[in-house]
């Protein structure tokens, strides 16, 4: 293996580590890391990549939303409370920086647009 298959390879299994610890911890988002995984993986294994696409991590956060299908509502809920939670940390911690909340809260504004109407819901798969 190269070194750069080797890089994309460590790439692809940090992003898995984050995105597996991300999918249980509430503050700690899945969904990039998974991306960061497919991404890695896809670039260094085909054989790793294929196993990625088939585990349930994959297919409960990332397949539809990457396949242009759009999000389920479970899915779209715990990325937009995540994100939530994590900017309201730097909103507090930005008391004394009144332009850092505006900016932080336009932001944030934004990002629910984006996921409310921006992505589409998909319905759960059985």
């Amino acid at each position: 293996m190269g070194i750069k298959r080797a890089l994309y390879f460590a790439l692809g299994c940090l992003g898995l580590a984050m995105g597996a610890v991300g999918a249980v911890v509430p503050l700690l988002p899945a969904f990039p890391f998974l991306v960061l995984a497919a991404f890695g993986f896809a670039r260094s294994s085909d054989r790793l990549h294929q196993w990625f696409l088939a585990t349930r991590l994959y297919r409960d956060n990332l397949a539809g939303f990457l396949s242009g299908r759009g999000m389920t509502k479970a899915a779209k809920a715990r990325v937009m409370l995540t994100v939530t939670a994590v900017m309201a940390i730097g909103f507090y911690m930005m008391r004394r920086i009144p332009v850092g909340q505006v900016i932080l809260a336009v932001v944030w504004v934004g990002h629910m647009i984006l996921f409310i109407w921006g992505i589409r819901t998909v319905p759960e798969e059985k």
